[in-house]
Parts: C-alpha cells; structure tokens; sequence
C-alpha cells in the first residue's frame, strides 16, 4: 500500500528533528509539531483505505 509506505517514510524524516527537540530546540520543536499534524492526516487515509478494503470483500 502506498499511503503506508509514505507515511513510514514521513516517521522516518522527522527522527532528526525530535532529537533537536528534545535537546531544546525550539524551531525543530514546531517542525516536528507540523510535520506530527501530516502525519495524523496520512494516518486517517490509510485508516480509511483499509476499512474500504474490507467493506469490498
């Protein structure tokens, strides 16, 4: 599934900028807040692509 693939590479992306935050980095902070917010969306479409997927069976 593609959308999965996308969103494993979007998780993957933002790694370094959740150690910049956490060391105290206030602008990787509001990347990873973005970046958290696109994530949550890509999430809901594979969400609704596997329970169409299911309803077609």
């Amino acid at each position: 599934m593609q959308q999965y693939e996308a969103l494993k590479k979007l998780v993957e992306e933002i790694e370094v900028d959740v150690q910049k935050a956490e060391g105290g980095n206030k602008a990787a902070g509001t990347r990873v807040r973005k970046q958290m917010q696109e994530i949550k969306q890509m999430a809901q479409n594979v969400r609704a692509t596997v329970l169409e997927l299911r309803s077609s069976e």
